[in-house]
Formats: structure tokens, C-alpha cells, sequence
């Protein structure tokens, strides 16, 4: 193996975050290290911060959810936030979802080696088959998959009433919140909260904006543009 696909080694908070899941938090970055940066799931530049970015910044997520919740991860790619966030919380009913057919198979590659038990489902969460399927969740997270509008029109028909979107967002997440909390209301959200998680446990905390499930999503898309819904597409 080249030493430039070599993981570097665990931070402190990593046994804090992790507990007695380390171990396998530890293979999942060597994993991403060699095979995801050979397959194009993550750049070179990103292994050296591999765990600051990337695993802790996903798994102290869990801090917002509560115990059994069942939960989506919309657009998981290399397995992140979801994966983190399985090593982390075992607890949890977590599905993968992700639509690309190579991300697919390195995700049930991973949870198999892993021993998680992960659902990994292929599919986008705008699909009506997905929507009726995955429909009631507590919990979408999602990372680095789109703006906020898009995303609650995606995350809003798999969750229940009372679920709740968790989007890890970086530094514009306050003027994201702000700029699509209209689009998010017509289309069933509360207002967007931002927050901070790992406070007092990582260096640099993770940001996410909140979005609660409040009311049944209109026949309007995100923004506001009238639009047909047939019975298939409500997963009727």
C-alpha cells in the first residue's frame, strides 16, 4: 500500500465518539484511505483529515438522536454520514440510500466487512417507490448532497409528522437557513434551526441545520411553483 493511502492515526476523541466501536471505526478508515480513494469515493487530499472531516464531524450527529429512531441517510456516497453514525449508535434503524450502482456495492462491501446491521438501499428519496418505502422515518440525515430547499422536498416524504431533517452544512449554514426557510415552510418544514454537535468534544464542532416535519407537504414544489401530483407521486 502506498503510504499516502495509509489512514493516519485516531484522534483523542475518536475512543470518546466511538467507544468500544474504535476497531472498526479504525478499518472503515483505512478502507476509505486505500479503496475509497482508488475507486473515486473521496479525494487524496481528504485522507489526512479523515477522521476531523469526515468520521467524527458524521458520527457526533448521534447526539440529536434519540435512541432506536429509525433513520435515513439520503445520498450516502461513501458511507458518510451513515456508516459513522452505525459504529457510533448500533441502536439505530439505519437505511443507506444511495443511487449509484458502484457506491451501492462499496457500501454492502463495507457493511458486510463492518458486520453493521445496515440496510443499503438503491435509489434516490424523490423516487415514488423510495417514498413508499422509506416513508415514516424519525430521522433523514444527509451531507453535502444539496441546498436546503432541494433537500427538505427530497427528506420531507420519508419522514413521519415530528420527524426531523438533520443536514450537515459548513460555514453558510446560517445564511442557507435563512435564504430557504420560506421554500421550506410551503413545502411542510418548521423554521431552520442551526446547530452545533460535538461541542466540547471535537476542535471544530459540526454544523447542521435542523428542519422539523410540521405540517403534510403541499402541492407546490420547494418553491412555490404549482405542479401536478398524481397518486403515485404522494406513494399512494
Amino acid at each position: 500500500m502506498d503510504e499516502k493511502a495509509v489512514a493516519p492515526v485516531p484522534p483523542g476523541p475518536a475512543s470518546v465518539v466511538f467507544g468500544d466501536a474504535l476497531p472498526l471505526a479504525v478499518e472503515f478508515a483505512e478502507r476509505l484511505a486505500a479503496a475509497g480513494v482508488e475507486r473515486g469515493l473521496i479525494g487524496p487530499r481528504e485522507v489526512e483529515r479523515l477522521w476531523d472531516r469526515h468520521l467524527l464531524n458524521s458520527a457526533v450527529v448521534a447526539e440529536r438522536i434519540d435512541s432506536g429512531a429509525r433513520v435515513v441517510d439520503v445520498g450516502s456516497g461513501a458511507g458518510l454520514p451513515g456508516i459513522p453514525l452505525a459504529l457510533a449508535r448500533p441502536d439505530l434503524d439505519l437505511t443507506l440510500l444511495e443511487p449509484m450502482a458502484r457506491r451501492v456495492a462499496w457500501l454492502e462491501e463495507v457493511v458486510g466487512a463492518l458486520g453493521l446491521t445496515v440496510r443499503v438501499v438503491r435509489g434516490r428519496a424523490e423516487e415514488p417507490g423510495i417514498k413508499q418505502r422509506r416513508a415514516g422515518a424519525d430521522v433523514v440525515i444527509a451531507r453535502a448532497v444539496a441546498p436546503l430547499d432541494r433537500l427538505w422536498g427530497w427528506s420531507a416524504p420519508l419522514l413521519r409528522q415530528g420527524g426531523r431533517l438533520l443536514a450537515l452544512k459548513g460555514e453558510s449554514a446560517e445564511a442557507e437557513a435563512t435564504r430557504d426557510s420560506a421554500a421550506v415552510s410551503r413545502a411542510g418544514g418548521g423554521t431552520p434551526r442551526v446547530g452545533r454537535c460535538g461541542v466540547g468534544v471535537l476542535e471544530v464542532p459540526t454544523t447542521i441545520i435542523e428542519v422539523e416535519r410540521v405540517g403534510v407537504r403541499p402541492r407546490t414544489g420547494v418553491r412555490g411553483r404549482r405542479q401536478r401530483v398524481s397518486r403515485q407521486d404522494q406513494g399512494h
